[in-house]
């Protein structure tokens, strides 16, 4: 099994999320994803359509066939995953995962040849790594004023994922990248350096002491078997699906190998300043317990992870497109500061009673 970090930037002239630039949400596809998708899928092209979702570490796009949505593409932003190889991997994860019992997620759907993945040529030639699955209806908890009462289900989950990667054994050849800290925060941050998002040196200030100050209530989190494994690494609200009864976990595209306890700060990226964030964590926790025990210092680990996550996230910002996120979440500046202050005030703020 491997681990991959960060991958250099892919070279000038080859591909990039730009290509999709002019696109808005529920804009028509270009042609030659549209007509590499239905190739690949065996789906005849004009009963399809395929419209933008989203861009964000992908572009991901509706599929309706007949008028009717029956899937999610989502098209690999190249260098990011670290090929068709990872996006393997992650399949891989996901569908061991399918036999835990009642936890609900996405399903892939195979291409004509039996892969998972199609690689499709757009005009200048340039391969893109695609994947389809089955569309979710439902409401994306983002799109909730309150997804907290659905994240004692999601601490439950996250633990019963977190037991089974104890214990899983990846196939020969898996393949994901790591979320260490130098991943999260740093001049090495996958998603940017927070830094470049603030002006004001006395923010710049704020920011930087709190970091420290969770980089050191770490220093003592030791990379263990029981703390350390594959984990799903983003189960924040914009990748849960609420149906009528049931959730769908519904995006698997960053996990990788790190703390178990991030998958607590990924679970609250970018609403940790909202007035409900404190009962969504405290709500995450329990579900939480009911699977595996948490201890004070578990507690305190996850505290100064989810100011490192909130610091990654403020990163994010410089290196994503704005409309990747419902624009009262666009702000993400004010929300660090506001969780800076009270970390530094007490580092478990979001869980203190």
């Amino acid at each position: 099994m491997t681990a991959t970090a960060a991958e250099p930037a892919p070279p000038v002239g080859a591909p990039s999320l730009a290509a999709f630039d002019a696109l808005t949400k529920g804009a028509p596809a270009p042609y030659w994803l549209h007509r590499g998708v239905c190739a690949a899928w065996g789906l005849q092209c004009e009963r399809v359509d395929v419209t933008l979702i989203t861009v964000s570490e992908n572009a991901t796009f509706r599929l309706d066939l007949d008028g009717r949505p029956v899937g999610v593409v989502r098209v690999s932003q190249p260098g990011y995953v670290g090929g068709p190889e990872a996006i393997a991997s992650e399949f891989a994860w996901l569908g061991s995962l399918h036999d835990l019992d009642d936890v609900d997620l996405i399903a892939p759907v195979p291409t004509q040849r039996g892969p998972f993945h199609a690689v499709v040529r757009d005009d200048r030639g340039h391969g893109w790594t695609v994947v389809s699955t089955r569309f979710v209806e439902g409401t994306v908890l983002e799109d909730l004023a309150d997804p907290t009462p659905y994240y004692r289900t999601i601490g439950r989950w996250s633990a019963l994922f977190h037991q089974h990667s104890r214990t899983w054994q990846p196939p020969y050849g898996f393949t994901r990248f790591t979320w260490d800290l130098p991943d999260m925060v740093g001049p090495t941050a996958r998603w940017g350096r927070w830094e470049d998002a603030v002006v004001d040196p006395g923010q710049h200030a704020l920011l930087a002491g709190a970091q420290s100050r969770a980089l050191s209530l770490l220093a003592d989190l030791e990379r263990t078997p029981a703390t350390w494994g594959l984990i799903h690494a983003d189960l924040r609200p914009s990748n849960i699906m609420a149906g009528t009864d049931h959730l769908t976990v519904i995006d698997f595209d960053d996990c990788g190998w790190s703390y178990y306890l991030y998958d607590f700060a990924a679970s609250l990226s970018f609403v940790d300043a909202e007035p409900y964030a404190p009962a969504m964590a405290q709500a995450w926790v329990a579900g939480y317990r009911e699977v595996a025990p948490l201890t004070a210092a578990d507690l305190r680990h996850a505290g100064a992870l989810a100011m490192l996550r909130r610091l990654q996230m403020l990163g994010w910002t410089t290196t994503h497109r704005i409309d990747a996120l419902p624009p009262a979440l666009q702000d993400q500046l004010t929300g660090a500061l506001l969780c800076a202050e009270r970390f530094l005030a007490s580092p478990t703020w979001l869980l203190d009673a």
